[in-house]
């Protein structure tokens, strides 16, 4: 299991995957499409095309993680459109959103500056 913990860097792929990929076509995608590290720790996201299903890829340190969850009915209501990115940042707190088929909303600042 994955636990989702605030410090968690959350990468989402605007774009849908061909979710016949598995672990290193997914890794591929990361490197050559998202121009990211998939080394990296960072928490990447990605959509089918029917959004339908979502699959996250994440590497521990030791090898990698791939969960995938399929929706019985419907499709996930909320996907970022691409607006010229290929990827989007989002906050732990906003994935609990998505993977419940939920709305991410956006985060309350996290800190805030002590003043005298």
């Amino acid at each position: 299991m994955i636990q989702i913990t605030p410090h968690m860097r959350i990468l989402l792929a605007a774009e849908p995957v061909d979710f016949r990929k598995g672990i290193d076509g997914l890794a591929g995608v990361v490197k050559n499409i998202l121009d990211k590290d998939p080394f990296a720790g960072y928490l990447f996201i990605f959509v089918n095309k029917k959004r339908t299903s979502l699959k996250i890829l994440i590497y521990d340190g030791q090898g990698y993680w791939l969960c995938q969850k399929r929706l019985s009915k419907g499709k996930f209501g909320w996907w970022p459109k691409g607006n010229g990115h290929r990827v989007n940042i989002l906050d732990p707190h906003q994935l609990q959103h998505l993977i419940w088929n939920g709305e991410p909303v956006p985060a309350a600042q996290m800190w805030k500056k002590i003043q005298n």
